[in-house]
């Protein structure tokens, strides 16, 4: 019994010496100079997400995703596995910053007085 609360004695010692050492903070020059990981490296905070994650930050439709993705308006994804497809956090934070500093011209909106038949959804019956 004895050995056993000399063990815990010296488990408390090691954890209070390492709670006195903290960790630099992230951007700051002590932080940069850590071993842990290669310098100009985008590892670890380059961060992916799925498809759920990116409906929740750019609220358009996915068949509006995938047709500017089609045509070069928004960034592409790229697959992880065969069965997981990721977008760049940092490319989609980029093109929403690219889209609040565009300037809004003169945005065009349709002339409802001009169309000939009134648009009815389908299965909907007049009487």
């Amino acid at each position: 019994m004895e050995i056993e609360m000399d063990t815990s004695s010296r488990t408390t010692e090691v954890l209070d010496t390492d709670s006195d050492q903290s960790l630099p903070l992230p951007g700051t020059e002590a932080y940069e100079s850590l071993p842990q990981y290669p310098k100009g490296s985008p590892l670890p905070f380059r961060r992916t997400i799925r498809k759920h994650e990116l409906r929740q930050i750019v609220p358009l439709a996915e068949s509006t995703i995938y047709e500017m993705e089609r045509r070069g308006e928004f960034p592409r994804r790229f697959n992880l596995t065969p069965r997981c497809v990721v977008w760049d956090l940092a490319e989609v934070e980029a093109w929403i910053e690219e889209r609040k500093q565009a300037p809004r011209v003169n945005i065009s909106k349709p002339d409802v007085y001009l169309r000939k038949t009134r648009p009815v959804r389908a299965g909907s019956s007049q009487a």
